[in-house]
Order: structure tokens, then C-alpha cells, then sequence
């Protein structure tokens, strides 16, 4: 019988590296099992472990369209086998949907944004008839802003429905939400790992837009080492200007973070960014449960604390739990 390590469940191996990078700091073996297609047999016995998911919703951009669905028979079949999941097959659920997510989050007590769920292209118009303006669109399976476009009235999203340009989701289900404008600019993504917060990060949506993924592999071009500017920033800067887009709330104690801690310990989730909005009239809005979660190394060179290496201490933890000396 092999010795019980860790095993890391992805897709993209581009998001990897600050992860290997901390498994080696920390002297913790690993293995990655890249989830993007290939052959299970539901009769033979996973290997001694603990598996670590960190499947993405946006894995279907990156032509990884059976990863979702290989990820949950992965993870039926490993729990199935009695095997230690950290952020397993029911956090996969969350972390596809957006309406899993905010269901979840509201029969919480957390505060969501207004959002009505439209199954079908032909649904949408009838799901934003009536609805304030202005109105942000969102994909039910997103990552990465997909889908995201703030409508100033009913019949521009008419139109938009109505042409070529129109971004069909993944799953067939489109989000209208109400638009809210962050009283400081910024939206604050909790970091929080084995039930912790680890630390929060501000992304700045003046210059950012919709798209505040906080990955390197997001916004760095390989080519150049510049970042690249997300869809719908209104980035202009001169090549020796500071384009970072996220940095620490440093003494972040919201009273939002007690509810998230509570969250992620009814629903399993071990490891997670949380993100939300503070209204101009002092709304606190969640809108996303990020359980494949990313840190951004501008804001780790700063940090007390490490996300990366938080995750490979408490996965070691949680190996030595289950498979104690």
C-alpha cells in the first residue's frame, strides 16, 4: 500500500505554480491529478490520500468542456471510497453556480443583490421586464466576469439579445442583477482558509471593470510581463505607472466575516474568496463564493501571512488528522 499524501485536483495548470511553489516551502509531497478528461474505474480503490478540489466554473474558456462533469464523478467515486475530500463534491455545486451560491448565502442571512435567474435565451427579456435600471447580465457559470454587461435600459438589452454578439452561457442560464456602485470604488474579496480568514483584498473596479480575477496568469502577459488590461477597464497608463489592481484592507473586521465563517463551515468549504460590495448607501452585498480561489502576488509580498502556503499547512494538517502516526 503506497503512503497517503495529498493529491491536488485542477484544470489549469497555469494557476498552479504559487501552489507547487508553496508545497515546496512547506517540504509537503503532492501529486496533481488534472481533471480534463481521461478514464475512471469505479471498481477499483482510489489511493490512500486526501484530495484537494480546486475545479474552476470558468474551466469551459479554456476548452476544458468535460472538466465539470469529470470532476463530480471523480469526487462521487472518492467519497463514495470513504476518501477525505477537502472542498469536495458538494462545494463543486457551489462553486458552478451562481444560483447555488446565492440561494446559499441568503438562507444564511447574508445580503445578495436582487438577481432573477432566466433558463434559456428566449427567458431573458422576460426576466429583466420590469426590472431597476440600471441592470448588470451575469453567466450562472462565470469565473473571470464572464458574461458580465451593465444595461442602462431595457431595450438595450433587447438588442443585444437580439444580435450576433450575444454570449450564450455554458449552462443555458443568464443572471439579471441589480448594478451597485462601490461606495469606495472597490469591491473586498475574504480570503479564508480551514476557518480562518487568512486576509481581505480590495479590487479596484474604477479601473478594473468587471474582471477582477486575482491570478498572475490573469492579467500578465507571458510575452511582454505586462499586465493585461481586463475586459471593460478603462486602464491608461505609462509603462512606469503602478497598475495593480488589488491590494490588503488591512484590519478588515466587518462584521460580514463572522456570517462567512459560519457559511463555509455549514456548507464544507475549507478553502474560498468571498467577495463583496459596499454600497454608497451602506449595503454590504455578497455576490460570489470563489472555492478554487487565487491570491495575487503583488498583495502576497505584503501580506502577514501567505494564502498559498495557509492551504499546504492546512492540507498537511488534515493528512496527518486522518492518517495519524
Amino acid at each position: 500500500m503506497s503512503t497517503p499524501k495529498i493529491y491536488a485536483l485542477h484544470e489549469n495548470p497555469e494557476w498552479f505554480p504559487p501552489f507547487a511553489e508553496a508545497f515546496a516551502a512547506e517540504g509537503v509531497e503532492y501529486e496533481e491529478w488534472v481533471l480534463t478528461d481521461g478514464v475512471l474505474d469505479l471498481d477499483d480503490a482510489p489511493p490512500e490520500g486526501i484530495f484537494w478540489s480546486r475545479i474552476s466554473a470558468s474551466s469551459h474558456t479554456r476548452d476544458h468542456g468535460l472538466t465539470k462533469d469529470y470532476s463530480r464523478a471523480v469526487l462521487s467515486w472518492l467519497e463514495a471510497y470513504g476518501r477525505r475530500t477537502v472542498n469536495g463534491r458538494r462545494v463543486l455545486e457551489l462553486e458552478v453556480s451562481k444560483v447555488d451560491q446565492l440561494t446559499a448565502l441568503r438562507a444564511a442571512g447574508i445580503d445578495t443583490p436582487r438577481t432573477v435567474a432566466a433558463v434559456g435565451r428566449d427567458q431573458v427579456l422576460k426576466a429583466a421586464q420590469g426590472f431597476p435600471t440600471p441592470f448588470v447580465t451575469k453567466h450562472n457559470q462565470g469565473g473571470k466576469g464572464l458574461g458580465v454587461r451593465k444595461f442602462d435600459s431595457f431595450e438595450d438589452l433587447a438588442d443585444y439579445v437580439a444580435s450576433d454578439e450575444y454570449d450564450e452561457p455554458v449552462d443555458g442560464i443568464t443572471l439579471i442583477q441589480e448594478y451597485v456602485v462601490a461606495a469606495d470604488g472597490g469591491i473586498t474579496r475574504v480570503e479564508i482558509v480551514g476557518g480562518e480568514m487568512v486576509y481581505a483584498v480590495r479590487g479596484d473596479t474604477e479601473r478594473g471593470g468587471f474582471q477582477l480575477c486575482p491570478a498572475d496568469a490573469c492579467v500578465i502577459d507571458p510575452e511582454t510581463g505586462r499586465p493585461i488590461p481586463p475586459a471593460g477597464a478603462t486602464i491608461s497608463m505609462a509603462p512606469d505607472e503602478d497598475w495593480g489592481l488589488f491590494s490588503e484592507r488591512e484590519g478588515y473586521d466587518d462584521p460580514v466575516v463572522a456570517k462567512y465563517l459560519e457559511f463555509t463551515k455549514r456548507h464544507g468549504i475549507e478553502v474560498a474568496g468571498i467577495e463583496n460590495i459596499r454600497t454608497a448607501d451602506g449595503r454590504v452585498l455578497t455576490y460570489d463564493v470563489n472555492t478554487n480561489t487565487n491570491y495575487n502576488s503583488d498583495v502576497e509580498r505584503g501580506t502577514a501571512k501567505s494564502g498559498p502556503r495557509e492551504i499546504v499547512r492546512h492540507l498537511a494538517r488534515v493528512l496527518q488528522e486522518t492518517y495519524p502516526a
